[in-house]
């Protein structure tokens, strides 16, 4: 750490474009996203608290969800708006340690508790009328308090590994935020030992939590397919959709980053799949658990009566 301390004082974020009109047109759309999803999250997290309808496993583990997408979104686009209109693009070298903890942590965590909704969403399929004592409070409060816990350990651990390096070809980071991929091309010296560490630390981290994610929907399918109606099937299938999308788009983008040959050609593709996972997705997931939610849409008309 002090070798890195002595070589770089800050790092310079590139962004996305160095052409004015174009960063004032990204300086207003990530400003909507920021919005929406602040509203978006911050709505979601009081009709939960407020709303005794909502206090269920099932919410519980979405309210989480919601402080999760907040807590991300803001470690990420306050940033992104001071690159598309100032001429500052420098992030100091503690803000970047800072940036890729608390974006590294949280990912992590997000990873571990969408796994722990899948198992929620097994029990509500599998054992309907035994749900409450099933999915009980000290249990959720395990689940999430584990998936913190898992997040931030490996957080900590790559994070003190990634900003030992000495950092000796550039302080030129070619996206928007401080991420592992760029400042591994700024290190020199013994990346090939670390980047073997590091890709088995990410690659636990999430192939674990879709293993457990596949195989609670293996047995979900196995007992929708034991319901005679089509109708009931539907419905208890209807009850883990919005999971199953949310699950879809976050890991996909993700695995689409870390698993694909790294060429530098796709430097434009990389920031937009980034883009996703990390301003993106926390706007939608309100929507994808709330548009087709009825508890949810009544419990907002209630809060605004």
């Amino acid at each position: 750490m002090e070798r890195s301390n002595h070589t770089v004082s800050e790092f310079i974020l590139l962004g996305f474009t160095s052409d004015p009109v174009m960063q004032r047109v990204l300086f207003g759309m990530f400003l909507i996203m920021y919005t929406l999803t602040v509203l978006g999250n911050s709505t979601l997290i009081v009709l939960i608290c407020n709303d005794s309808r909502l206090h269920t496993p099932m919410y519980f583990f979405i309210g989480n969800l919601s402080f999760l997408d907040l807590w991300l979104s803001t470690v990420y686009t306050p940033k992104i708006l001071v690159i598309c209109i100032s001429e500052d693009k420098s992030i100091s070298f503690a803000g970047c340690v800072a940036q890729f903890f608390f974006s590294a942590g949280l990912d992590y965590s997000e990873c571990y508790l969408l796994a722990a909704m899948a198992y929620d969403r097994y029990v509500a399929i599998s054992k309907p009328l035994l749900y409450s004592q099933a999915m009980s409070v000290k249990l959720c409060a395990f689940f999430v308090a584990a998936s913190y816990m898992g997040g931030f350990t490996t957080s900590s651990i790559i994070t003190s590994k990634t900003f030992t390096f000495y950092f000796c070809n550039d302080n030129i980071i070619d996206d928007f935020f401080c991420d592992l991929l760029p400042l591994v091309k700024l290190a020199c010296g013994g990346k090939e030992g670390y980047q073997v560490i590091m890709y088995f630390v990410m690659t636990s981290n999430v192939m674990v939590p879709i293993a457990l994610i596949l195989a609670s929907y293996f047995f979900i399918i196995a007992t929708i397919l034991r319901i005679r109606s089509t109708q009931g099937r539907l419905k208890a299938f209807s009850t883990c959709s919005s999971h199953l999308i949310s699950v879809t788009l976050y890991y996909g983008s993700i695995l689409y980053m870390y698993t694909r040959p790294r060429t530098s050609n796709f430097v434009d593709t990389d920031k937009i799949v980034s883009t996703f996972y990390t301003v993106v997705f926390p706007m939608l997931n309100p929507l994808i658990y709330s548009l087709r939610n009825k508890d949810v849409k009544e419990a907002l008309i209630k809060l605004l009566k």
